[in-house]
């Protein structure tokens, strides 16, 4: 299906010829390393301002590296807070902590807690599951020092776009199978989570941003050394592989119905609805994918984030 402008919902039609050139610019491996490298070189370790900010190096699990995490909370913080971990959005193939500075703003304005977020492997420096294993190891280490981190260790949400949302399903499904947590409710936001949607030509969708075409060169990327081996893909892998959602915590999503994440996600939240899981779900008619981060305030991406961070406070009151 090719996403014509009359098919654009009219708050999104701003920019559009830019995006489309962009659409078509990360399609090369080349101009996702540059970028990768532009953004290290100005936005790591960048501050939040009226945010305490620290780093920290989290070592990993398998002991050959440390994993550069970024942890915000409220200014001057003395009690103990539940803690969020948030998984940046990229495809898997770029990103970093600081480029989510609003989120985790708005989420710790909204309801306090403390952040931590992990600048976890990208595909084409480690594939999986370098950046699966370096977001668990984070969590894992949050939990391990909790009292030093003054957060709970118990009832920890979880949250990404996008790709983080994909990292964010899989860590929840990997704590349903091993416990090693308590998961209060994760936000799994238009999450990429389904490596066999490329492949299937009734889901193709030529758009802007992330389109099927660019949904393959991540997935490729992410799984290149699970192809290379002819090894099964893993739901932690690909969360959509899963095919049993019992025990899954509450969950809040949302989606745009012209991208390439729309019937994963509309799948996702059905199967856990299936299983009696409190689902807070929209679907956004006419938008593209991310389009609530990419544009400024009008009335649909206003709409989006309010549901975010609405829902968030719903359920931090609920559940927390």
């Amino acid at each position: 299906m090719k996403v014509t402008t009359e098919m654009i919902h009219q708050d999104l039609r701003q920019n559009l010829f830019a995006w489309r050139v962009m659409t078509t610019m990360i399609k090369f491996k080349w101009v996702v390393k540059l970028m990768n490298r532009l953004s290290a070189k100005s936005a790591a370790g960048k501050n939040i301002q009226g945010l305490h900010c620290e780093e920290v190096y989290v070592p990993s699990s398998n002991g050959e590296w440390n994993i550069r995490t970024r942890i915000y909370r409220p200014e001057g913080q003395t009690e103990v807070l539940p803690v969020m971990l948030y998984f940046h959005g990229g495809g898997y193939l770029s990103g970093l902590p600081e480029g989510s500075a609003d989120i985790i703003r708005k989420f710790i304005n909204t309801r306090p807690c403390v952040v931590i977020a992990p600048d976890y492997h990208k595909s084409y420096t480690k594939p999986f599951p370098a950046g699966f294993n370096d977001c668990y190891d984070t969590m894992i280490w949050a939990r391990d020092n909790a009292e030093a981190l003054r957060i709970r260790d118990d009832k920890i949400i979880v949250a990404g776009h996008s790709a983080g949302g994909g990292l964010t399903a899989a860590v929840t499904l990997k704590v349903r199978d091993t416990q090693d947590v308590q998961i209060a409710f994760q936000m799994p936001i238009y999450p990429m989570i389904d490596d066999q949607q490329p492949h299937d030509p009734e889901r193709a969708i030529a758009t802007l941003i992330w389109d099927t075409e660019m949904n393959g060169i991540g997935w490729n990327a992410y799984l290149s050394d699970l192809h290379k081996s002819g090894a099964e893909i893993p739901a932690y892998a690909a969360p959509a592989r899963n095919t049993d959602y019992s025990g899954f915590p509450p969950t809040i999503t949302f989606v745009g119905d012209i991208e390439p994440f729309y019937w994963e996600t509309v799948d996702y939240v059905e199967a856990l609805k299936a299983q009696n899981i409190d689902v807070a779900f929209k679907i956004y008619e006419g938008c593209y994918h991310g389009f609530d981060g990419l544009l400024k305030s009008n009335p649909t991406t206003d709409d989006a984030r309010k549901f975010t961070y609405d829902r968030y406070a719903e359920f931090y009151d609920k559940y927390i």
